[in-house]
């Protein structure tokens, strides 16, 4: 435990904002539908966090390296509030596009200074225990978060300025228990073409998930909203999606590890299809059925985007991880963008129904990509793997340093 108590407050500013930041998504949706924004226009609010998001991760490190850890953690958590109190003072679809915008930008540099600062200060001694407590902080948090809908509702500025006052708190742990700030971070490259050539699979798959998974967790309390579900079965709904995500990431992950990951992750999107399909065809209106059912899909879906980069590690040279890993995070932000806007689309005019028909049907095309890219070249044999399965969350490219030694020559 000696080994942890240094980086407690780092992992407790980390759990804040997970919390908050999941929270304000499902909140959102909510919101929105209930002040009349039909659902195309909360999916393009929802798309426009993805793209700050995206804008975030190429310039986080040039900031890092720039003002440090401390500024760009206090900068951009000043901003974040801000932006969560200016959509409680104006409600309008434009203004709440432009500060999700703001948010998403702003979320992806916080989640990098915190993930690079953990990394920095994480020993081999202490790197799976991190891990580990990490993932938990992560499951934990979101899943509470989203039981605070229900029980204060979504009227008024309330849960905007909960929202406010965890991302002003975030900044409390590591003021007052981290007197050090890192070396700045090597800059991490960035190269997208070079990515699509290492592994095309890998890119198509994250972009699937980024079409699908962002459309559910921006989309999915609309979707459980127009079957009838109350503010607590949709958190229910929704968190039920999320810890389904975690029952089969080491069981797929060992699996992967051990025979042709491109098997693993056929058959993994097979299950997404089907689960997807049921719940677009099956479930109807019954609230056991949906939860049991999105809880089968996210234990399907959620982890083809580790498994996914993992595929493309595997062929990934020394001193390239880093670059699969930004490129990879950056495609999925490219995914997420399109993704809740197509999905609200659909939902639209055509019903609950089609919201995960829609999801089927990007897994379908991945499905078929997979087999074509099974012919297309052998795998690696697991023997030759310089890289194992690592259950990974979309958070900063980061994450993967954290989620296993990085290549000699990417150390800091």
């Amino acid at each position: 435990m000696s080994h942890i108590r240094p980086l407690i407050p780092l992992l407790v500013t980390a759990g804040i904002l997970i919390g908050g930041n999941g929270l304000q998504g499902t909140y959102i949706a909510l919101r929105g539908s209930a002040e009349g924004f039909s659902p195309s226009t909360i999916g393009m609010i929802g798309a426009g966090y993805s793209i700050g998001f995206a804008f975030g991760c190429m310039y986080v490190t040039r900031l890092l390296r720039q003002i440090g850890h401390i500024r760009t953690f206090s900068a951009m958590a000043a901003v974040t509030a801000s932006a969560s109190i200016g959509m409680s003072m104006i409600v309008d679809p434009t203004f709440w596009f432009a500060m999700r915008f703001v948010t998403g930008l702003a979320v992806a540099s916080l989640f990098a200074t915190v993930e690079s600062w953990i990394n920095a200060k994480v020993t081999n001694a202490n790197r799976a225990r991190t891990l580990s407590i990490y993932r938990f902080v992560d499951l934990g948090s979101v899943t509470v978060a989203q039981y605070i809908i229900p029980t204060v509702g979504i009227e008024g500025p309330f849960i905007f300025n909960i929202i406010t006052i965890a991302l002003i708190l975030s900044l409390v742990p590591i003021s007052i228990a981290d007197k050090s700030s890192p070396a700045p971070p090597q800059a991490i490259a960035f190269d997208l073409k070079a990515v699509w050539r290492i592994s095309p699979l890998a890119v198509v798959g994250v972009i699937s998930v980024g079409l699908s998974m962002a459309a559910f967790r921006n989309i999915g309390p609309i979707y459980a909203a127009e079957i009838g579900m109350s503010i607590t079965s949709i958190a229910t709904f929704m968190s039920a999606g999320i810890i389904g995500g975690v029952v089969l990431q080491y069981p797929l992950g060992i699996y992967s590890d051990r025979l042709d990951r491109r098997r693993v992750i056929l058959w993994t999107t097979i299950g997404s299809i089907i689960t997807g399909a049921y719940l677009s065809f099956g479930a109807g209106t019954s609230e056991t059925a949906n939860i049991v059912s999105v809880f089968l899909f996210g234990a399907f879906s959620m982890p083809l985007y580790s498994l996914c980069s993992a595929h493309g590690n595997d062929y990934a040279k020394p001193g390239e991880h880093a670059l699969v890993s930004a490129g990879l995070l950056f495609y999925w932000s490219v995914g997420a963008t399109i993704g809740p806007l197509l999905a609200s689309i659909l939902l639209q005019y055509y019903g609950p129904r089609a919201f995960f028909a829609y999801t089927s049907f990007i897994f379908l095309g991945f499905m078929i990509f997979t087999l074509r890219r099974m012919r297309a070249r052998p795998s690696v044999p697991p023997s030759q793997r310089s890289w194992r399965f690592r259950s990974l969350l979309r958070t900063s490219a980061y994450f993967n340093r954290l989620a296993g030694p990085p290549d000699k020559d990417e150390r800091q």
